[in-house]
């Protein structure tokens, strides 16, 4: 039986599923990117070698050439280090993004993937289930970042530790469903890694994650402009503002908005008549 034709009957499934039926589904996703995450050591290693680079080394030699001026939601001058500490959160989510969408492509190709999608849950729900794992063990690898600024002094008020989880859900979902929707394009492995590069950094550098805006503006207004356009920066700031118990209206609406873009045009390419399972199809 073709894909097309299990899609066609799962409406019919789905009036016999139960939210037991649901609720199990979620868990089952969820703990196999659990396990999966606990298997790939390295890849923790990885999550942290990143930031743990910006933050020990590269801080350390820019610490005295950029000085961070009094601006929300800092009520004194912050060292370099402290600044940059939400945007490498968000680092971490991006690369995690990426990562979990790379991992779709491969169960793509291993056939795994398609096992999951033919189940008679609806496929929007097993897509968010699986974004809503990724973004749950990416934002344990934040708060082990963060165990391990708080050693180097980086400590926000304890109260952050708290209000910022609900941004890191917010900006983890955002750049999740920014990879599943590359995933949904992307057909063949071998061309993720590029595309990733060509996502992540333009991303992480064009944004405010190492540097306030008002300095990119002084040096160039179109960067600024790009900057200002780019997800990637309001989900830094609605971290940045919730690790001190503040909310940024604007990087809300904005990450809000790009979540619900990303994940929709990601739903309909992993339509079976839009997406790659119309070109796998057999004539």
């Amino acid at each position: 039986m073709s894909v097309a034709s299990l899609d066609q009957l799962a409406p019919a499934a789905e009036r016999g599923l139960t939210p037991a039926h649901y609720w199990r589904a979620a868990a089952v996703i969820i703990q196999r990117e659990g396990l999966r995450f606990v298997h790939q050591r390295g890849r923790f290693v990885s999550a942290l070698v990143r930031p743990l680079v910006w933050l020990f080394i590269f801080a350390a030699g820019f610490r005295s050439v950029l000085g961070v001026s009094i601006q929300p939601p800092y009520e004194t001058y912050v060292l370099y280090e402290v600044y940059i500490t939400p945007g490498l959160c968000a680092m971490i989510l991006l690369f995690a993004g990426m990562q979990s969408s790379l991992a779709m492509v491969y169960d793509r190709e291993m056939g795994s993937m398609r096992v999951l999608l033919v189940s008679p849950l609806p496929r929007w729900y097993l897509l968010v289930c699986k974004l809503l794992a990724g973004t749950l063990v990416a934002v344990l690898q934040v708060y082990a970042y963060l165990a391990v600024a708080w050693l180097w002094e980086i400590q926000p008020p304890p109260i952050g530790y708290l209000t910022v989880l609900p941004a890191l859900l917010l900006a983890g979902f955002m750049l999740g469903a920014l990879g599943l929707l590359l995933s949904s394009v992307i057909r063949q492995l071998e061309n993720f890694a590029g595309v990733m590069n060509f996502v992540i950094f333009p991303m992480f550098f064009a944004s405010s994650a190492l540097y306030p805006l008002w300095r990119v503006r002084e040096s160039s207004v179109l960067l600024w402009q790009i900057c200002e356009a780019n997800p990637f920066t309001h989900a830094t700031e609605l971290i940045r503002f919730a690790l001190y118990g503040q909310l940024e209206p604007t990087a809300l609406a904005v990450v809000v908005g790009c979540t619900v873009l990303f994940l929709g045009i990601a739903i309909l390419g992993y339509d079976p008549a839009r997406g790659f399972m119309q070109a796998r199809r057999p004539a």
